[in-house]
Protein backbone atom coordinates (compact mmCIF):
# COMPACT_ATOMS: atom_id res chain seq x y z
CA UNK A 1 0.00 0.00 0.00
CA UNK A 2 1.33 3.70 -0.94
CA UNK A 3 2.08 5.81 2.18
CA UNK A 4 -0.10 8.55 2.06
CA UNK A 5 2.52 10.89 2.75
CA UNK A 6 6.24 11.28 2.65
CA UNK A 7 8.44 11.33 5.85
CA UNK A 8 9.75 14.84 5.52
CA UNK A 9 6.11 16.24 5.31
CA UNK A 10 5.06 14.30 8.33
CA UNK A 11 7.85 15.84 10.16
CA UNK A 12 7.56 18.99 9.26
CA UNK A 13 3.91 18.84 10.09
CA UNK A 14 4.31 16.85 13.75
CA UNK A 15 2.76 19.43 16.19
CA UNK A 16 6.48 20.27 17.99
CA UNK A 17 3.93 22.02 20.90
CA UNK A 18 3.21 18.42 22.35
CA UNK A 19 6.66 17.08 20.92
CA UNK A 20 8.23 19.91 23.50
CA UNK A 21 5.88 18.60 26.51
CA UNK A 22 6.32 15.43 26.16
CA UNK A 23 10.09 15.55 26.25
CA UNK A 24 9.79 18.08 29.19
CA UNK A 25 7.84 15.24 31.00
CA UNK A 26 10.13 12.39 30.27
CA UNK A 27 13.22 14.67 31.38
CA UNK A 28 11.55 15.61 34.63
CA UNK A 29 10.43 12.00 35.00
CA UNK A 30 13.92 10.70 34.57
CA UNK A 31 15.32 13.06 37.21
CA UNK A 32 12.32 12.30 39.96
CA UNK A 33 12.93 8.73 39.58
CA UNK A 34 16.72 9.75 39.93
CA UNK A 35 15.78 11.81 43.28
CA UNK A 36 13.64 8.99 44.70
CA UNK A 37 16.45 6.56 44.38
CA UNK A 38 19.35 8.48 44.81
CA UNK A 39 21.42 7.07 47.85
CA UNK A 40 24.87 8.36 48.84
CA UNK A 41 27.09 5.66 47.81
CA UNK A 42 25.26 6.08 44.07
CA UNK A 43 28.41 7.86 41.63
CA UNK A 44 26.55 8.20 38.75
CA UNK A 45 23.01 9.52 36.85
CA UNK A 46 24.58 6.94 34.41
CA UNK A 47 24.65 3.48 36.38
CA UNK A 48 23.07 1.32 34.29
CA UNK A 49 22.53 -1.03 37.64
CA UNK A 50 20.17 1.22 39.18
CA UNK A 51 16.58 2.46 38.28
CA UNK A 52 17.79 5.74 36.92
CA UNK A 53 19.91 3.89 34.21
CA UNK A 54 17.66 1.79 33.50
CA UNK A 55 14.92 4.35 32.94
CA UNK A 56 17.60 5.68 30.39
CA UNK A 57 17.32 2.69 28.32
CA UNK A 58 13.56 2.62 28.28
CA UNK A 59 14.00 6.41 27.28
CA UNK A 60 15.89 5.62 24.63
CA UNK A 61 13.97 2.53 23.18
CA UNK A 62 10.62 4.90 23.66
CA UNK A 63 12.27 7.75 21.46
CA UNK A 64 12.96 5.21 18.52
CA UNK A 65 9.37 3.90 18.70
CA UNK A 66 8.62 7.43 18.14
CA UNK A 67 10.50 7.73 15.95
CA UNK A 68 9.66 4.44 13.98
CA UNK A 69 5.81 5.19 14.59
CA UNK A 70 6.42 8.76 12.52
CA UNK A 71 7.73 6.52 9.46
CA UNK A 72 4.80 4.19 9.01
CA UNK A 73 2.10 4.01 6.50
CA UNK A 74 -1.30 5.71 8.32
CA UNK A 75 -3.07 3.03 7.19
CA UNK A 76 -1.26 0.12 8.25
CA UNK A 77 -2.33 1.77 11.94
CA UNK A 78 -6.17 2.28 11.03
CA UNK A 79 -7.04 -0.84 8.75
CA UNK A 80 -5.15 -3.23 11.38
CA UNK A 81 -7.14 -1.79 14.23
CA UNK A 82 -9.43 -4.59 15.17
CA UNK A 83 -5.86 -7.00 14.67
CA UNK A 84 -4.42 -5.32 17.08
CA UNK A 85 -7.07 -5.18 19.58
CA UNK A 86 -7.42 -9.07 19.35
CA UNK A 87 -4.58 -10.07 19.70
CA UNK A 88 -3.61 -7.71 22.65
CA UNK A 89 -7.15 -9.34 24.39
CA UNK A 90 -5.49 -12.98 23.71
CA UNK A 91 -2.14 -11.63 25.28
CA UNK A 92 -4.62 -10.53 28.39
CA UNK A 93 -5.64 -14.01 28.74
CA UNK A 94 -2.39 -16.21 28.81
CA UNK A 95 -1.76 -13.30 30.95
CA UNK A 96 -3.55 -14.41 33.49
CA UNK A 97 -2.70 -18.04 33.62
CA UNK A 98 1.02 -17.60 32.80
CA UNK A 99 1.96 -14.38 34.54
CA UNK A 100 3.35 -15.10 38.10
CA UNK A 101 1.90 -13.27 41.17
CA UNK A 102 3.86 -9.78 42.16
CA UNK A 103 2.50 -8.34 44.80
CA UNK A 104 -0.78 -9.99 44.92
CA UNK A 105 -1.10 -9.17 41.25
CA UNK A 106 -0.85 -11.13 37.67
CA UNK A 107 -0.65 -9.31 35.60
CA UNK A 108 3.54 -9.25 34.60
CA UNK A 109 4.71 -11.24 31.61
CA UNK A 110 8.54 -12.44 32.50
CA UNK A 111 10.53 -12.13 29.72
CA UNK A 112 14.63 -12.98 30.65
CA UNK A 113 15.42 -9.76 32.62
CA UNK A 114 12.34 -7.94 31.11
CA UNK A 115 8.77 -7.77 32.83
CA UNK A 116 6.15 -6.28 30.64
CA UNK A 117 2.03 -5.43 31.74
CA UNK A 118 0.23 -5.84 28.97
CA UNK A 119 -2.49 -4.22 30.49
CA UNK A 120 -0.41 -0.99 29.73
CA UNK A 121 -0.72 -1.24 25.64
CA UNK A 122 -3.99 -2.79 26.19
CA UNK A 123 -4.80 0.61 26.81
CA UNK A 124 -3.35 1.66 23.11
CA UNK A 125 -5.30 -1.58 21.39
CA UNK A 126 -8.41 -0.45 22.81
CA UNK A 127 -8.32 3.21 21.91
CA UNK A 128 -7.35 1.72 18.63
CA UNK A 129 -10.02 -0.51 18.28
CA UNK A 130 -12.71 2.05 19.51
CA UNK A 131 -11.98 4.83 17.27
CA UNK A 132 -11.86 2.42 14.73
CA UNK A 133 -15.42 1.42 15.68
CA UNK A 134 -16.93 5.04 16.70
CA UNK A 135 -15.22 6.00 12.68
CA UNK A 136 -16.96 3.23 10.81
CA UNK A 137 -18.83 4.06 7.69
CA UNK A 138 -22.76 4.02 8.87
CA UNK A 139 -21.87 3.34 12.85
CA UNK A 140 -24.32 5.84 15.00
CA UNK A 141 -24.60 5.88 18.73
CA UNK A 142 -27.83 4.86 18.64
CA UNK A 143 -30.14 1.90 19.43
CA UNK A 144 -29.37 -0.71 22.19
CA UNK A 145 -27.28 -3.15 19.77
CA UNK A 146 -24.80 -0.61 18.81
CA UNK A 147 -24.52 0.88 22.65
CA UNK A 148 -23.49 -2.47 23.56
CA UNK A 149 -21.00 -2.89 20.91
CA UNK A 150 -19.02 0.25 21.32
CA UNK A 151 -19.42 -0.41 25.62
CA UNK A 152 -18.44 -4.24 24.79
CA UNK A 153 -15.05 -3.20 23.40
CA UNK A 154 -13.36 -1.76 26.63
CA UNK A 155 -15.34 -3.61 28.97
CA UNK A 156 -14.07 -7.16 27.83
CA UNK A 157 -10.63 -6.17 28.42
CA UNK A 158 -11.63 -4.02 31.86
CA UNK A 159 -13.02 -7.46 33.29
CA UNK A 160 -9.95 -9.16 32.02
CA UNK A 161 -7.47 -6.78 33.66
CA UNK A 162 -9.90 -6.58 37.13
CA UNK A 163 -9.12 -10.72 36.76
CA UNK A 164 -5.28 -10.32 36.99
CA UNK A 165 -6.07 -8.84 39.82
CA UNK A 166 -5.25 -5.00 38.68
CA UNK A 167 -8.22 -3.04 38.98
CA UNK A 168 -6.69 0.16 39.07
CA UNK A 169 -5.12 -0.16 35.55
CA UNK A 170 -8.97 -1.76 34.85
CA UNK A 171 -10.68 1.33 35.52
CA UNK A 172 -8.75 3.73 33.27
CA UNK A 173 -10.35 1.51 30.72
CA UNK A 174 -13.66 3.40 31.89
CA UNK A 175 -11.84 6.96 30.92
CA UNK A 176 -13.63 6.12 27.27
CA UNK A 177 -17.17 6.73 28.97
CA UNK A 178 -15.79 10.39 28.32
CA UNK A 179 -15.18 9.78 24.23
CA UNK A 180 -19.07 8.24 24.03
CA UNK A 181 -20.03 11.31 25.66
CA UNK A 182 -18.40 13.75 23.44
CA UNK A 183 -19.79 11.22 20.39
CA UNK A 184 -23.17 12.21 21.57
CA UNK A 185 -24.21 9.62 23.68
CA UNK A 186 -27.03 10.98 26.24
CA UNK A 187 -25.85 12.88 29.18
CA UNK A 188 -27.41 10.56 31.38
CA UNK A 189 -25.70 7.99 31.33
CA UNK A 190 -22.16 9.54 32.34
CA UNK A 191 -24.46 11.24 35.29
CA UNK A 192 -25.43 7.84 36.12
CA UNK A 193 -21.83 6.69 36.47
CA UNK A 194 -21.29 9.62 38.96
CA UNK A 195 -24.54 8.76 40.73
CA UNK A 196 -23.21 5.26 41.23
CA UNK A 197 -19.67 6.47 42.87
CA UNK A 198 -21.76 8.59 45.27
CA UNK A 199 -24.07 6.06 46.32
CA UNK A 200 -20.79 3.79 46.24
CA UNK A 201 -19.53 6.39 48.90
CA UNK A 202 -22.27 7.31 50.83
CA UNK A 203 -23.01 3.43 51.79
CA UNK A 204 -19.80 3.11 53.17
CA UNK A 205 -19.52 6.19 54.82
CA UNK A 206 -22.31 5.98 57.06
CA UNK A 207 -22.08 2.67 58.30
CA UNK A 208 -23.96 3.43 61.41
CA UNK A 209 -27.67 1.63 61.81
CA UNK A 210 -31.02 3.53 63.28
CA UNK A 211 -31.78 1.49 66.27
CA UNK A 212 -29.56 -1.53 64.75
CA UNK A 213 -31.80 -2.10 61.93
CA UNK A 214 -31.38 0.28 59.18
CA UNK A 215 -27.89 1.09 57.60
CA UNK A 216 -28.02 5.37 57.57
CA UNK A 217 -25.99 5.14 54.14
CA UNK A 218 -28.64 2.41 52.48
CA UNK A 219 -31.15 5.12 53.37
CA UNK A 220 -29.94 8.09 52.31
CA UNK A 221 -29.09 6.29 48.75
CA UNK A 222 -32.70 5.42 48.52
CA UNK A 223 -34.18 8.90 49.23
CA UNK A 224 -31.92 10.43 46.90
CA UNK A 225 -32.71 7.63 44.06
CA UNK A 226 -36.44 8.70 44.65
CA UNK A 227 -35.64 12.14 43.95
CA UNK A 228 -33.59 11.23 41.50
CA UNK A 229 -36.44 9.66 39.78
CA UNK A 230 -39.22 11.89 39.84
CA UNK A 231 -36.91 15.04 39.09
CA UNK A 232 -36.49 13.23 35.83
CA UNK A 233 -39.57 12.96 35.25
CA UNK A 234 -40.92 16.30 36.40
CA UNK A 235 -40.83 18.09 33.03
CA UNK A 236 -41.67 14.57 30.95
CA UNK A 237 -45.26 13.31 31.92
CA UNK A 238 -47.40 13.27 29.12
CA UNK A 239 -50.41 14.01 31.90
CA UNK A 240 -48.87 16.73 34.88
CA UNK A 241 -51.71 14.70 36.87
CA UNK A 242 -49.13 11.67 37.00
CA UNK A 243 -47.15 13.61 39.24
CA UNK A 244 -50.22 14.17 42.05
CA UNK A 245 -50.78 10.84 42.05
CA UNK A 246 -47.07 9.73 42.32
CA UNK A 247 -46.73 12.15 45.39
CA UNK A 248 -50.21 10.25 46.61
CA UNK A 249 -49.07 6.50 46.61
CA UNK A 250 -45.35 7.41 47.70
CA UNK A 251 -47.33 9.51 50.79
CA UNK A 252 -49.84 5.99 51.39
CA UNK A 253 -46.88 3.42 51.08
CA UNK A 254 -44.95 5.69 53.26
CA UNK A 255 -47.75 6.04 56.00
CA UNK A 256 -48.37 2.22 56.32
CA UNK A 257 -44.63 1.44 56.75
CA UNK A 258 -44.40 3.88 59.21
CA UNK A 259 -47.30 2.32 60.85
CA UNK A 260 -45.52 -1.11 60.64
CA UNK A 261 -42.16 0.17 62.26
CA UNK A 262 -44.02 1.62 65.08
CA UNK A 263 -44.95 -2.20 66.30
CA UNK A 264 -42.02 -3.77 64.73
CA UNK A 265 -38.69 -1.90 63.65
CA UNK A 266 -37.03 -3.15 60.66
CA UNK A 267 -34.71 -2.00 58.12
CA UNK A 268 -36.35 1.33 56.54
CA UNK A 269 -34.10 1.38 53.17
CA UNK A 270 -36.62 -1.97 52.93
CA UNK A 271 -39.53 0.62 52.84
CA UNK A 272 -37.64 3.21 50.25
CA UNK A 273 -37.07 -0.15 47.85
CA UNK A 274 -40.65 -0.67 47.99
CA UNK A 275 -41.96 2.55 47.18
CA UNK A 276 -39.14 2.76 44.36
CA UNK A 277 -40.32 -0.80 43.07
CA UNK A 278 -43.99 0.32 42.80
CA UNK A 279 -43.11 3.84 41.15
CA UNK A 280 -41.60 1.44 38.78
CA UNK A 281 -44.14 -0.53 38.08
CA UNK A 282 -45.97 2.75 37.27
CA UNK A 283 -43.88 4.14 35.08
CA UNK A 284 -43.95 1.03 33.11
CA UNK A 285 -47.30 0.64 33.07
CA UNK A 286 -47.66 3.94 31.62
CA UNK A 287 -44.81 3.70 29.13
CA UNK A 288 -46.78 0.66 27.64
CA UNK A 289 -49.92 2.67 27.88
CA UNK A 290 -48.80 5.67 26.15
CA UNK A 291 -46.09 3.93 24.06
CA UNK A 292 -43.60 6.62 25.41
CA UNK A 293 -40.06 5.19 26.14
CA UNK A 294 -38.97 8.02 28.17
CA UNK A 295 -40.74 6.16 31.19
CA UNK A 296 -39.11 2.75 30.38
CA UNK A 297 -35.81 4.64 30.51
CA UNK A 298 -36.62 6.30 33.93
CA UNK A 299 -37.24 3.04 35.13
CA UNK A 300 -34.75 1.35 33.92
CA UNK A 301 -32.65 4.28 35.83
CA UNK A 302 -34.28 3.60 39.31
CA UNK A 303 -34.08 -0.44 38.84
CA UNK A 304 -30.08 -0.34 37.82
CA UNK A 305 -29.64 2.18 41.04
CA UNK A 306 -31.70 0.59 43.87
CA UNK A 307 -29.67 -2.75 42.28
CA UNK A 308 -26.05 -1.16 42.58
CA UNK A 309 -26.85 -0.22 46.21
CA UNK A 310 -28.26 -3.23 47.41
CA UNK A 311 -25.04 -5.12 46.02
CA UNK A 312 -22.33 -2.17 47.31
CA UNK A 313 -22.13 -4.82 50.58
CA UNK A 314 -21.19 -7.41 48.22
CA UNK A 315 -19.31 -5.73 45.69
CA UNK A 316 -16.47 -4.58 48.86
CA UNK A 317 -16.80 -7.60 50.55
CA UNK A 318 -16.01 -9.97 48.68
CA UNK A 319 -14.99 -8.73 45.44
CA UNK A 320 -12.62 -6.02 46.47
CA UNK A 321 -8.90 -7.71 48.17
CA UNK A 322 -8.43 -6.79 51.77
CA UNK A 323 -5.76 -4.20 51.29
CA UNK A 324 -8.44 -2.74 48.31
CA UNK A 325 -11.15 -2.49 51.15
CA UNK A 326 -8.67 -0.98 53.58
CA UNK A 327 -7.60 1.55 51.54
CA UNK A 328 -11.13 3.02 50.22
CA UNK A 329 -11.75 3.01 54.09
CA UNK A 330 -8.66 5.19 54.89
CA UNK A 331 -9.69 7.42 52.13
CA UNK A 332 -12.92 8.27 53.44
CA UNK A 333 -11.99 8.30 56.86
CA UNK A 334 -13.28 5.24 58.04
CA UNK A 335 -9.69 4.00 59.19
CA UNK A 336 -6.38 5.52 60.08
CA UNK A 337 -4.16 2.75 59.83
CA UNK A 338 -1.35 4.57 59.98
CA UNK A 339 0.80 1.67 59.85
CA UNK A 340 -0.97 -0.38 57.38
CA UNK A 341 -2.67 0.57 54.39
CA UNK A 342 -2.69 4.63 55.10
CA UNK A 343 1.13 4.63 55.37
CA UNK A 344 1.62 5.50 51.96
CA UNK A 345 -0.54 7.67 51.77
CA UNK A 346 0.47 9.66 55.21
CA UNK A 347 3.84 9.65 54.46
CA UNK A 348 3.31 10.85 50.97
CA UNK A 349 1.65 13.95 52.33
CA UNK A 350 4.38 14.33 54.90
CA UNK A 351 7.35 14.58 52.01
CA UNK A 352 4.77 16.88 49.78
CA UNK A 353 4.10 19.28 52.71
CA UNK A 354 8.11 19.15 53.95
CA UNK A 355 8.83 20.96 50.31
CA UNK A 356 6.85 23.95 51.10
CA UNK A 357 6.84 26.39 48.04
CA UNK A 358 10.00 26.18 46.27
CA UNK A 359 11.30 22.38 47.27
CA UNK A 360 14.34 21.52 49.25
CA UNK A 361 16.28 21.52 45.59
CA UNK A 362 17.22 18.33 44.00
CA UNK A 363 18.67 15.45 45.71
CA UNK A 364 18.21 17.40 49.08
CA UNK A 365 14.56 15.57 50.06
CA UNK A 366 15.14 13.27 53.63
CA UNK A 367 11.51 11.69 53.41
CA UNK A 368 12.55 10.34 50.03
CA UNK A 369 16.49 10.29 50.75
CA UNK A 370 15.29 8.05 53.64
CA UNK A 371 12.80 5.90 51.74
CA UNK A 372 10.33 6.48 54.39
CA UNK A 373 7.58 6.50 51.18
CA UNK A 374 6.96 3.14 49.48
CA UNK A 375 7.09 2.65 46.21
CA UNK A 376 8.42 6.35 45.57
CA UNK A 377 9.37 6.00 41.82
CA UNK A 378 6.75 4.11 40.55
CA UNK A 379 3.26 4.90 41.96
CA UNK A 380 4.16 7.36 44.74
CA UNK A 381 6.70 9.93 42.08
CA UNK A 382 4.50 12.85 42.21
CA UNK A 383 5.69 13.02 46.48
CA UNK A 384 9.35 13.06 45.33
CA UNK A 385 8.35 16.22 42.60
CA UNK A 386 6.37 17.92 45.53
CA UNK A 387 9.15 17.48 48.35
CA UNK A 388 12.05 18.34 46.00
CA UNK A 389 10.12 21.51 43.84
CA UNK A 390 7.66 22.15 46.16
CA UNK A 391 4.48 23.67 45.55
CA UNK A 392 5.86 25.86 42.47
CA UNK A 393 7.57 22.27 40.76
CA UNK A 394 4.60 20.65 41.59
CA UNK A 395 1.93 23.38 39.81
CA UNK A 396 4.64 23.79 36.58
CA UNK A 397 4.64 19.48 36.59
CA UNK A 398 0.41 19.68 36.49
CA UNK A 399 0.25 22.64 34.44
CA UNK A 400 2.28 20.62 31.83
CA UNK A 401 -0.33 17.18 31.93
CA UNK A 402 -3.10 19.94 31.52
CA UNK A 403 -1.26 21.63 28.87
CA UNK A 404 -0.61 17.95 27.54
CA UNK A 405 -4.02 16.91 27.45
CA UNK A 406 -6.11 20.08 26.45
CA UNK A 407 -3.55 20.28 23.10
CA UNK A 408 -4.46 16.73 21.90
CA UNK A 409 -8.10 17.30 22.77
CA UNK A 410 -7.90 20.36 21.33
CA UNK A 411 -5.92 18.87 17.86
CA UNK A 412 -8.63 15.85 17.78
CA UNK A 413 -11.52 18.76 17.35
CA UNK A 414 -10.27 20.15 14.38
CA UNK A 415 -10.56 16.57 12.31
CA UNK A 416 -14.12 16.98 12.07
CA UNK A 417 -14.36 14.96 8.76
CA UNK A 418 -11.84 12.24 9.89
CA UNK A 419 -13.83 10.44 12.17
CA UNK A 420 -11.25 7.66 13.41
CA UNK A 421 -8.13 10.54 14.35
CA UNK A 422 -10.80 12.67 16.21
CA UNK A 423 -12.07 9.85 17.70
CA UNK A 424 -8.39 8.46 18.93
CA UNK A 425 -7.55 11.61 19.82
CA UNK A 426 -10.09 12.00 22.69
CA UNK A 427 -9.16 8.47 23.81
CA UNK A 428 -5.45 9.82 23.99
CA UNK A 429 -6.48 12.43 25.97
CA UNK A 430 -9.50 10.82 27.91
CA UNK A 431 -6.60 7.89 29.38
CA UNK A 432 -4.18 10.73 30.01
CA UNK A 433 -6.92 12.82 31.51
CA UNK A 434 -7.77 9.88 34.08
CA UNK A 435 -4.35 8.51 35.04
CA UNK A 436 -3.03 12.24 36.25
CA UNK A 437 -6.35 12.89 38.13
CA UNK A 438 -6.16 9.09 39.49
CA UNK A 439 -2.30 9.43 40.36
CA UNK A 440 -1.93 12.52 41.63
CA UNK A 441 -4.80 12.35 43.58
CA UNK A 442 -3.92 8.87 45.52
CA UNK A 443 -0.28 10.82 46.26
CA UNK A 444 -2.26 13.92 48.07
CA UNK A 445 -4.65 11.73 49.63
CA UNK A 446 -7.99 12.55 48.15
CA UNK A 447 -8.50 9.36 46.04
CA UNK A 448 -7.66 5.48 47.31
CA UNK A 449 -4.38 4.23 46.50
CA UNK A 450 -5.23 1.80 43.25
CA UNK A 451 -1.72 1.72 42.04
CA UNK A 452 -1.41 3.62 38.68
CA UNK A 453 1.47 5.05 37.40
CA UNK A 454 1.90 9.40 36.41
CA UNK A 455 2.45 9.41 32.83
CA UNK A 456 6.31 9.49 31.48
CA UNK A 457 7.03 10.02 35.27
CA UNK A 458 7.10 6.61 37.06
CA UNK A 459 9.92 3.95 36.71
CA UNK A 460 9.22 1.60 34.18
CA UNK A 461 9.29 0.69 30.62
CA UNK A 462 5.69 -0.87 30.44
CA UNK A 463 3.77 2.91 30.95
CA UNK A 464 6.60 4.90 29.19
CA UNK A 465 6.50 2.67 26.11
CA UNK A 466 2.87 2.52 26.45
CA UNK A 467 2.04 6.12 26.50
CA UNK A 468 5.07 7.10 23.96
CA UNK A 469 3.31 4.42 21.54
CA UNK A 470 0.02 6.00 22.09
CA UNK A 471 1.07 9.72 21.26
CA UNK A 472 3.32 9.39 18.64
CA UNK A 473 0.18 7.24 17.08
CA UNK A 474 -1.68 10.25 17.58
CA UNK A 475 1.12 12.98 16.12
CA UNK A 476 1.44 10.33 12.86
CA UNK A 477 -2.24 10.74 12.80
CA UNK A 478 -2.83 14.37 12.85
CA UNK A 479 0.20 14.92 10.78
CA UNK A 480 -1.00 13.12 7.65
CA UNK A 481 -4.43 14.27 8.15
CA UNK A 482 -2.52 18.11 7.57
CA UNK A 483 -0.87 16.98 4.69
CA UNK A 484 -3.57 15.58 3.11
CA UNK A 485 -5.48 19.31 4.08
CA UNK A 486 -2.73 20.71 2.47
CA UNK A 487 -2.75 19.19 -0.77
CA UNK A 488 -6.46 19.71 -1.34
Amino acid sequence: MASDSSPISVFRLVDKWVILIYLLLVIGGCFSIYGATYDFDQTSFFDFSERTGMQLIWIGSAFIFAFLLLLIDRHFIEIFAYVYYALMILLLIVTIFVAPDIKGSRSWLVLGPMRIQPAEFAKVTTALAFAKLLSDNGFQLKGLKNYALALFIFFLPFILVVFQKETGSALVFLSLLIVLYVEGMPGIVLASGGCLAAFFIIALKFPEKIEDVTPVGYLIDMCLIYMMTVLMLFRNFARKSHLMTILIGTAALAGIGIAIYDQMPYDLSLLMTGILASLTLFLVLNGIYYRAKRYFYTALFAVLMVGFVHSVEYAFDDILEPHQQMRIKVTLGLEDDLAGAGYNVNQSKIAIGSGGFFGKGHLNGTQTKLKYVPEQDTDFIFCTVGEEQGFLGSLIVIGLFFLLIVRVFMMAEKHIHAGFVRIYGYCVASILAMHVTINIGMVIGIMPVIGIPLPFFSYGGSSLWAFTIMLFIFLKLDATEKEKERRK
